[in-house]
């Protein structure tokens, strides 16, 4: 199979609109450092997006974030909430830790704004379904941020599989791992408190990405479950997910083994493997994917080093704005992500049952 298009075609646009016209002003909502060192930047790159509206949780610091960054207004969670600025913005990214969402997914829903909600969708299920059940009743546009979803190297690999290039897939392997206590040396941070994150630390933020890449990639949820999981270190007292090794099956009886951490080096990458060939994503989720294709003696890497974070931050928001601006249907909306969360509560019930959890049930 000749992979030269794929090759040539590596950072287009497939799914941008011709001729898409006007622009998407942003509220972003909570200014930690993804926000202000890869959401803004990626923003300020893109086509059809702006910022203007700051939100954090003292007008000190969203004022002088916003003067910081030329933005027009910085404003408090509890002006967000009371409306301030509203005639400022049209869509509203959520970047807080994932127990906070629905709040401002229901304000957002209140004030009839589009909604870019960062993934998992919220802390539990329950709340998740109270999310997106707040963006249906309002009639907003609701995207689950999947960056890996816009992400080229990703796309390619879509067009390669739907082509028939590694014939059926018969396995997928995932890791997503990180030293968390490296990059943020605080044991009280939100993502080992079970109360902010939810279920756990590394599934959730971690393990989420290969779960979700594989479902867009070969497009089949998972039909069931199994997971063993430890925590021996103390910072993780309160997660069970130190470790986690995580089996599902997809639709098909296709088998996903994942494994991930938040206390081991960063290392990513996803691989499925098929009655012809293999395709790899490695590195696989923190920028810079690399494409690795195999078919009988073919060896072929695609890569592009300048395609990191940002990047990808970048055409995700131009994508949104792409299905906003032109009043078309998102993949990975609200229902999409709120199934990854069904998932990974799966997930965690099998580590604690020790046996293979339906997801029907």
């Amino acid at each position: 199979m000749d992979t030269r298009p794929m090759i040539t075609r590596f950072t287009e646009r497939d799914w941008e609109t011709d001729e898409t016209d006007g622009s998407i002003r942003f509220a972003l909502v909570g200014l930690g450092w993804w926000t202000m060192d890869v959401v803004v930047p990626a923003i300020e790159q893109s086509d059809y997006c702006e910022t203007t509206v700051l939100v954090s949780s003292s007008t000190e610091k969203a004022e002088r974030l916003a003067d910081e960054n030329n933005v027009e207004s910085g404003i408090t969670y509890d002006e967000f909430h009371d409306g301030a600025a509203v005639e400022k913005y049209d869509a509203v990214y959520i970047g807080t830790p994932n127990a906070y969402h629905l709040d401002y997914v229901e304000t957002a829903a209140d004030l009839e704004k589009a909604v870019l909600c960062e993934k998992p969708l919220e802390a539990t299920v329950e709340r998740a379904e109270q999310l997106v059940e707040a963006a249906d009743e309002a009639d907003i546009p609701l995207m689950t941020a999947y960056r890996m979803h816009t992400e080229p190297a990703v796309r390619r690999a879509k067009e390669l599989i739907e082509d028939g290039f590694i014939g059926e897939p018969t396995h997928v392997y995932g890791n997503n791992t990180q030293p968390i206590l490296e990059m943020i040396p605080d044991p009280d941070q939100w993502r080992l408190d079970s109360d902010v994150t939810g279920y756990g630390t590394s599934v959730m933020d971690l393990g989420i990405y290969p779960i979700n890449t594989a479902r867009f990639l070969l497009e089949r949820d998972p039909i069931a479950a199994e997971a063993r999981m430890s925590s021996p270190d103390e910072a993780f007292d309160d997660v069970p997910d130190q470790y986690a090794t995580v089996t599902l099956t997809l639709e098909g009886d296709l088998p996903l083994v994942c494994t991930t951490s938040q206390h081991a080096q960063q290392d990513t990458q996803l691989k499925i493997i098929g009655t012809e060939g293999t395709i790899e994503l490695q590195p696989a989720f923190h920028g810079e994917a690399t494409l690795h294709l195999a078919r009988g003696s073919t060896r072929a890497t695609i890569e592009d080093a300048e395609y990191t974070a940002v990047e990808e931050m970048r055409e995700e928001f131009d994508y949104f704005a792409d299905r906003v601006l032109n009043d078309n249907a998102i993949l990975p909306d609200g229902h999409h992500g709120l199934a990854d969360l069904r998932t990974i509560e799966a997930i965690h019930e099998a580590a604690d049952r020790d046996e293979r959890v339906d997801l029907s049930e």
